[in-house]
Order: structure tokens, then C-alpha cells, then sequence
């Protein structure tokens, strides 16, 4: 497999540079998540760094690379949000939609 080093910013991995495995694409994975022991022996804490571009393009447009940026929010927004893949051609998640009618109450149309 192969593995690239990548940068990381912010958080408690500030300025280190880690061999991370790329995927299928050539890329490395948009989240990285780093669990932490806890001392006391509790659940560890993960850390939660977000793949971003390591520079901007140049005259060519080509890429970079890319570096890990810390997010403190953790986890939350990952792929769509809920945790699992969203393809285009998915139903839309539950819920309630905005302007719709609510449940149970007709449309008054005559004011």
C-alpha cells in the first residue's frame, strides 16, 4: 500500500508529519481520527482532523497535496452528517420539509 506524509495543524498533533495510507484514488481519507487513552482508564477521546489543501493551485491548476486541519467539533458533519454515505440517488432524509403543509391541517386557501 502506499502512504504519503501529510502535515498536520491545530490540536495536540501541531506541526507533526505522519505517514498516512492513500486510497484507491491516490488520496488520503477526509477524516483522520486519533484515539486518545484516557489516564484514569475511562473511554478514550478521539481527536478529529479534516483533510484540506495544503496550498493553492498553481499556474497549471494542479494540486498540492493536502494537510490534516484539527476540527474540536469532532465527528460531527461527517459524511452528510448521519454518519453513513449519501448517494444522489438516495430519498431524502426524514424530516420535515421546509413550506410543506404540516401533518393533519389542510391548506387554507381561502384566508
Amino acid at each position: 500500500m502506499k502512504s504519503q506524509d501529510t502535515a498536520f495543524e491545530g490540536g495536540p498533533l501541531d506541526g507533526r508529519v505522519l505517514p498516512i495510507l492513500l486510497g484507491p484514488t491516490g488520496h488520503p481519507p477526509k477524516t483522520y481520527k486519533v484515539p486518545v487513552p484516557d489516564a484514569a482508564g475511562g473511554p478514550p477521546t478521539v481527536l478529529v482532523y479534516r483533510r484540506v489543501p495544503s496550498g493553492r493551485p498553481g499556474k497549471l491548476g494542479l494540486h498540492p497535496g493536502w494537510k490534516y486541519a484539527y476540527a474540536p467539533e469532532g465527528g460531527a458533519g461527517d459524511q452528510g452528517g448521519e454518519g453513513k454515505l449519501r448517494w444522489p440517488w438516495s430519498k431524502p432524509a426524514a424530516g420535515p420539509v421546509p413550506g410543506a403543509t404540516p401533518q393533519g391541517k389542510p391548506d387554507d386557501t381561502d384566508g
